[in-house]
C-alpha cells in the first residue's frame, strides 16, 4: 500500500485523541471553567469553542508530523538544533517534579471528601502509586481502555449534571458572540489556552504510533480521531460552564481558587440537590483528576524516553519496547516519589505559582517549532502546512506567549 493511500477510517479506531484531550483536562482546568461561568455566566462560551479549535490545530500538527515523516516530534526538535534538548530536558525535569505533587493532590481531594476517615496525604500517595502500577504493568492498548472508562464516567456525570441543572438556551446563544465583559480578559485567555492543553499534547504523536498508525496512510483516521476528541472535550467544558452559570452566577456564590473550588461546588450541589448528586459529582471530579495522572505518567514518560534515546544517539523508537525501557520507567518514578516530599510540605504557594509558570512555558515552544518543522523541507510537500494550519498554530503560539507573560507578571508583582 502506498504511503498516501488512505486507510478506511472507522469509529472503532478512535482512541489516541480522546486520551490526549482528557489527559489535558485536569481539576485545575475544571475550576477555571467553573469560575468563568460563576463570574460571567454564559458570556465566555465563545472562548471555549475557540479553545477547542486551537487544540485541534496543535494536536493535528503533532500527529501529522509523526505520520508524514515517520519520525517523532523529538526527531524534529533535534533537527532544529540541540538547544531544544536543553530546553526540553530542564523543563521536563522541573515540570514533572511539581506536576506530580499537584496531580496527586487534585486526585486526593474528591477521595478525601468521599472517605474522610483516610488521611488526605494517604489518598494522594495511593493515587500516585496506583497510577504508576497501571502504566508500569500495561501496554498502550490496555492503558487506552482504562482511560476510556474514566473519560466516559467524567463525561456522563458532568454533561448529565449540566442537563439536570437546566441550561438557559437563550443566554447560551448570546454567549457565542465574542465579547469581553469587564475584568474577563485573563479568564478568557485561560479558557482558550488552558483546557485540554498541556505538555501531553506533544505526546499525541507517540500515542498515534503506539496505536499502530505509523505512516501517512493513517492521516484521515488521525484527523477524525483528533476532531472527535476535542469536540467531545468542548462539550465537556461547555457543560462545566453551564454548571457554573446556572448554579453559581445568579446566586452570587463565590468559589475558592485552585482545586478546592470543586469541593465548594460539591457542597452547593449537596445543599441544592442532595447527597446523591453531590457524590456523583465527586466521582466525576475524581475521574477527571485520575485520568490526568495515568495519562501524564504514560505520555510524558514516552517523551522523556525519546529524549534520553536521542542523548544516547538512538533515533529509532518502537513504542512497544519503549514502554518497558529504563528511561520510561525512571521518569514514571520521578513523577511519583520525589513529589511526595512536596505533599509533606503542604504544597506551599510558591510551588503552585511555579507550576502555573512552568505550564505556560511549553506550549509556545510546541506551537512555534511545529510551524517551523511543517513549513520546511523536513516535511513531505503534500503534508506541509496550509494557511489554515499556519493560522491556527500562530494563534496558539501567540496566545500561550501572552498567558506566559501573565504568569511571569504575577510572579514579579506578587499578584
Amino acid at each position: 500500500m502506498a504511503a498516501t493511500e488512505q486507510r478506511k477510517a472507522t469509529w472503532k479506531q478512535i482512541g489516541p485523541g480522546i486520551v490526549v484531550a482528557a489527559t489535558g483536562v485536569g481539576a485545575g482546568d475544571l475550576v477555571a471553567t467553573l469560575i468563568a461561568g460563576n463570574l460571567f455566566g454564559y458570556a465566555l462560551l465563545w472562548a471555549t469553542i475557540v479553545g477547542c479549535i486551537v487544540k485541534i490545530s496543535l494536536a493535528e500538527a503533532t500527529g501529522r508530523w509523526h505520520l508524514a515523516t515517520g519520525r517523532t516530534i523529538f526527531d524534529g526538535w533535534t533537527s532544529l538544533g540541540r538547544w531544544t534538548w536543553a530546553y526540553f530536558g530542564v523543563y521536563v525535569v522541573l515540570w514533572g517534579f511539581v506536576y506530580g505533587a499537584s496531580a496527586m493532590s487534585a486526585t486526593a481531594l474528591p477521595l478525601s471528601a468521599l472517605f474522610p476517615q483516610v488521611p488526605f496525604n494517604a489518598w494522594a500517595i495511593l493515587a500516585g502509586v496506583s497510577g504508576l502500577a497501571i502504566v508500569w504493568f500495561n501496554r498502550y492498548a490496555i492503558f487506552e481502555k482504562i482511560m476510556m472508562i474514566f473519560i466516559g464516567v467524567m463525561f456522563v456525570i458532568v454533561v448529565g449534571l449540566a442537563i439536570y441543572v437546566g441550561p438557559n438556551i437563550g443566554e447560551a446563544v448570546t454567549g457565542l458572540v465574542p465579547l469581553l465583559p469587564e475584568g474577563s480578559l485573563f479568564y478568557t485567555l485561560g479558557l482558550i489556552g488552558g483546557v485540554g492543553g498541556t505538555i501531553t499534547m506533544a505526546a499525541y504523536g507517540y500515542w498515534v504510533n503506539a496505536k499502530g498508525w505509523r505512516d501517512s496512510g493513517w492521516m484521515r483516521m488521525m484527523r477524525i480521531d483528533n476532531r472527535v476528541a476535542y469536540i467531545t472535550t468542548g462539550v465537556f467544558v461547555i457543560a462545566m460552564l453551564v454548571v457554573g452559570a446556572e448554579l453559581l452566577y445568579a446566586s452570587g456564590i463565590a468559589l475558592s481558587s485552585g482545586d478546592q473550588g470543586l469541593l465548594d461546588l460539591g457542597e452547593v450541589l449537596r445543599d441544592r440537590f442532595g447527597g446523591f448528586v453531590a457524590t456523583l459529582f465527586l466521582v466525576g471530579f475524581f475521574s477527571a483528576a485520575y485520568s490526568s495522572i495515568i495519562g501524564v505518567w504514560h505520555g510524558v514518560s514516552l517523551l522523556f524516553a525519546d529524549f534520553v534515546n536521542h542523548v544516547r544517539g538512538q533515533s529509532d523508537m518502537d513504542p512497544g519496547a519503549t514502554e518497558k525501557s529504563l528511561p520510561f520507567r525512571a521518569y514514571m518514578l520521578w513523577l511519583t516519589f520525589p513529589p511526595m516530599l512536596l505533599l509533606l510540605l503542604g504544597r506551599p504557594v510558591q510551588l503552585i505559582i511555579a507550576y502555573g509558570v512552568l505550564g505556560s512555558f511549553f506550549m509556545p515552544f510546541l506551537a512555534f517549532t511545529l510551524m517551523w518543522l511543517l513549513n520546511s523541507s523536513r516535511t513531505p510537500a503534500e503534508w506541509r502546512n496550509g494557511w489554515i494550519s499556519n493560522t491556527g498554530l500562530a494563534i496558539a503560539g501567540g496566545l500561550f506567549l501572552v498567558l506566559c507573560g501573565y504568569e511571569l507578571y504575577g510572579v514579579i508583582t506578587g499578584e
